[in-house]
């Protein structure tokens, strides 16, 4: 079974690198091959002595680029990971923190909490909104008053907002004795776990690898590729093209993959799953307010 998952996963195409790396791969073959039909034509040896140790200086050269890129990126997307998984927890204690902690003395009491809980949810999403640059859409109308959800196609940071809806909820709560002094510190900590963790994916997502240090590893790797099938037509002959197309898969499939996930919030196939995480922290919401109230409330 574990094979056959190897396997599939070594063969797939979706999601994959390839769609992205192709044509430039397929370039460069012809080119290699291009370079062999040359030098059979001329019938000169087209690599001379020299591009051997050209060759192992780019080889030197890039694999430590490439290596340092690749890490760079993924601590960036591990970066990101890590901090919407502390939006995920804070939120699950939050909402666990409100719907226990906050009395209740008639029905719209629980109307007001099932609001607040639904709050959360609507940070989620538009913090993943926030993060992809897309205007508010319906995708946060359920979970918002109409009211509210006028006001915040207004605001230019709708997540710090709703934080501050939070955070107003909680504040009168306290002021009408329905929430002890303690938990309502509580509350205001765990906002500003929330409001942290949208930093944190800000700080990532504006501060980008350097411009200068991607073109400089681009050009590495197109003047790389410019001179393998010339170090190589003599070891390979007519499959000079097939070697260069091998080769340059693994580099410049690598570079891509550094390309995806450095920015991790996006919509691409190797991106973080926040559609996924927001759909999550909706239903662990929705789980919670469907709990029965331990004790009956009179209507207002």
């Amino acid at each position: 079974m574990k094979s056959r998952s190897w396997l599939q996963s070594a063969l797939r195409f979706r999601d994959s690198v390839i769609p992205a790396v192709l044509p430039r791969v397929v370039a460069c073959g012809l080119f290699g091959e291009g370079v062999f039909l040359v030098e059979q034509t001329l019938g000169r040896d087209l690599s001379p002595e020299i591009l051997s140790s050209v060759g192992f200086v780019l080889n030197l050269v890039l694999s430590l680029l490439l290596v340092f890129r690749t890490n760079t990126a993924y601590e960036r997307f591990w970066e990101g990971r890590k901090a919407w998984g502390t939006l995920v927890n804070t939120t699950r204690n939050m909402a666990r923190t409100i719907w226990i902690a906050v009395q209740e003395t008639c029905h719209q009491d629980r109307l007001d909490k099932i609001a607040a809980l639904k709050l959360l949810a609507a940070y989620a999403v538009a913090v993943k909104l926030h993060l992809r640059h897309s205007s508010i859409d319906p995708e946060l109308r359920p979970f918002l008053p109409p009211a509210q959800f006028a006001k915040l196609q207004q605001m230019h940071h709708p997540p710090l907002e709703i934080a501050f809806w939070l955070g107003d909820y909680a504040q009168k709560q306290h002021q009408w004795g329905r929430l002890h002094v303690y938990l309502l510190n509580l509350i205001h900590e765990q906002i500003n776990t929330l409001v942290d963790a949208l930093g944190i994916c800000e700080r990532v997502q504006k501060t980008p690898i350097p411009a200068a240090y991607s073109i400089h590893l681009k050009q590495i790797l197109l003047i790389y590729c410019v001179f393998l099938p010339f170090q190589i037509v003599d070891a390979f002959g007519w499959i000079t093209g097939l070697a260069t197309v091998m080769v340059t898969f693994v580099l410049l499939g690598i570079e891509e993959i550094a390309e995806e996930i450095e920015d991790p919030f996006g919509t691409d196939p190797n991106d973080l799953p926040l559609d996924q995480i927001c759909h999550n922290i909706n239903r662990n919401i929705e789980d919670l307010i469907s709990l029965a109230p331990s004790t009956s409330v009179e209507v207002c």
